[in-house]
C-alpha cells in the first residue's frame, strides 16, 4: 500500500493541515519505515512540527489510536490513487495496465527514495495483529477500503462483478509479497516480477461485453 514518500511539512501545508492531520500523515510515514514498536509518539509530534502536548489533546486513547487512524489513512489514500492511476491512462484501462500502475508507484519510489520505507497497514498487521484487537480490525478495513475501488474498477474493464472482489485481493495481496521481497533484496526485480507475469492471468478474466 503505497502511501507519499517522508518529508517534513512545509510552510504551505502547517497552513492547510492542522497538528492533528499531520500527526497521523507522519504516524503513517514513521511505520512504514520503522514499524508499530518503534515509532513513538514524541516522533511522531516532532516529525509532524506539533506541539507535543498536543498528542493527548487530539488521541486521548493514546498510540494505539494514533497507530490506528494513521492504518485508516493509509487505506484511503490507497483506495483513492486507484482512481489517478486510471484517469492518468492513455489507452484503454485493462487490469494488467492498473496492476502495472500499481506496481510502477513503488518502483519509482524505491529508486527515488531507496527501500527504506514500505507499507503501514503490513507494518501494523505485523507488528499489532496478535496484541492489539483494534489494530488488526483497522488494518482489516483499510485493506477492505483499498479492495473495493480495485473490484469496482475490474468491474468496469469486464471481469464478472461475482470474480472482481478475489481478484482485487490477488493483486493486492501479490503486491505486497513482492514489496516485503524487494525490500529483503533491495531489488525492485520481485515488483517488475509480478507485474509481468500475472498481467496476462489478470486480462484473462475480462468477458467480451456484447
Amino acid at each position: 500500500m503505497a502511501v507519499p514518500e517522508e518529508r517534513p511539512p512545509g510552510d504551505a501545508q502547517k497552513k492547510t493541515h492542522g497538528p492533528r492531520e499531520r500527526m497521523v500523515f507522519s504516524a503513517a510515514q514513521l511505520i512504514r519505515r520503522d514499524g508499530v514498536s518503534a515509532t513513538g509518539m514524541r516522533e511522531v509530534a516532532a516529525h509532524a512540527q506539533a506541539p507535543r502536548g498536543s498528542i493527548q489533546h487530539y488521541f486521548p486513547g493514546g498510540k494505539e489510536q494514533l497507530v490506528n487512524e494513521a492504518v485508516a489513512w493509509a487505506g484511503r489514500y490507497a483506495g483513492k490513487r486507484v482512481g489517478r492511476f486510471l484517469a492518468a491512462m492513455s489507452q484503454e484501462p485493462t487490469p494488467s495496465l492498473l496492476f502495472s500502475a500499481m506496481v510502477r508507484q513503488w518502483t519509482d519510489e524505491f529508486q527515488r527514495s531507496g527501500f527504506t520505507p514500505g507499507c503501514p497497514v503490513a507494518a501494523a498487521t505485523v507488528d499489532c495483529a496478535e496484541s492489539t484487537d483494534s489494530t488488526r480490525a483497522a488494518a482489516a478495513a483499510a485493506f477492505a477500503t483499498w479492495n473495493a475501488p480495485v473490484a469496482a474498477a475490474l468491474t468496469d474493464m469486464g471481469v464478472p462483478a461475482g470474480q472482481a472482489p478475489a481478484l482485487a485481493i490477488l493483486m493486492i495481496s501479490t503486491l505486497e509479497g513482492a514489496l516485503l521481497i524487494a525490500r529483503s533484496e533491495q531489488d525492485i526485480r520481485p515488483l517488475t516480477t509480478v507485474a509481468q507475469q500475472l498481467g496476462p492471468l489478470l486480462d484473462s478474466c475480462v468477458v467480451a461485453r456484447p
